[in-house]
């Protein structure tokens, strides 16, 4: 018997598949909860997120500033980015003076991504480029630099690009804490036991595919864009973790720190509240 049909939408990247695959292959106990999975960019699900489509779906941190009128953030399922996380390179060396007012490709306006690049330098003239698209429009020299994200934080050395800034290293080096890049958020409007309840099930898909990780990651290969099989394993690892199990308090004022600077800074034209869903 089905209570409830939810929506679950994330990227179609190994991490997030990794992170649903206990819900995705029935290993875990619904309780009468019917998920429909639905996979789609970051940056399409942070616009569907403006607009309230889904009831459970990933987004940038960034664009939570946007949509927490109507979404609660789960202290499930995070991205955190240790003292790493998206990557600026170009195709010849370069140090940070160097890049005020080039021509950057970025992988979208509510991207993480974004927010911790225009935190790190201000003035530069953005270009909107889908994300799997950013390390060649570097190469091709359409764009002077590049911001990667997924894969791309791994392979771009291989690839003759170099490193000028790691943001998550940056982000720690400016506050001690982690760089947080995407979160689930569920509506809220359901009622509160049905999002105490998908709260608590997303909790167990991400502990199943950490106790089952061979498994999971035969699941996560599917979605890991020409990665080996130990790249995908290491990518998974850097955003599936205890962080992604709960926030933790450093998890959440990280959170609250990154969207404050963002609202100091200007990006963000107002002040966030942000909540949580606790189970």
């Amino acid at each position: 018997m089905t209570d409830a049909v939810i929506h679950l939408a994330h990227s179609p990247d190994s991490d997030d598949a990794f992170m649903f695959y206990g819900l995705a292959a029935g290993k875990v106990d619904t309780e009468g909860v019917e998920y429909v999975h639905q996979l789609q960019d970051i940056e399409t699900l942070n616009q569907r997120a403006l607009r309230g489509e889904l009831e459970v779906t990933a987004v940038s941190i960034h664009a939570y500033a946007y949509i927490a009128d109507r979404y609660a953030l789960l202290p499930h399922g995070a991205s955190m980015g240790d003292r790493y996380g998206p990557k600026l390179v170009t195709r010849t060396p370069m140090k940070r003076n160097d890049i005020r007012g080039l021509r950057i490709a970025v992988p979208g306006p509510l991207t993480s991504a974004y927010l911790a690049l225009r935190l790190y330098e201000p003035d530069f003239e953005p270009v909107f480029t889908p994300f799997d698209q950013i390390d060649p429009s570097v190469l091709r020299g359409d764009v002077d630099a590049g911001l990667l994200i997924h894969e791309g934080q791994l392979t771009y050395a291989s690839q003759g690009l170099h490193l000028v800034a790691d943001m998550g290293e940056w982000w720690f080096g400016e506050t001690g804490l982690p760089l947080p890049l995407g979160g689930n958020v569920i509506r809220k409007d359901l009622p509160a036991a049905l999002k105490k309840k998908v709260s608590r099930q997303l909790k167990e898909s991400i502990a199943y595919g950490l106790e089952h990780r061979s498994n999971a990651l035969d699941h996560a290969m599917r979605f890991a864009r020409g990665l080996e099989r130990s790249d995908a394993d290491t990518f998974v690892g850097m955003y599936v973790n205890d962080w992604t199990l709960d926030y933790g308090e450093r998890g959440r004022e990280a959170i609250r720190l990154f969207l404050e600077r963002g609202v100091q800074s200007g990006v963000i034209p107002h002040p966030v509240t942000v909540e949580f869903v606790d189970d």
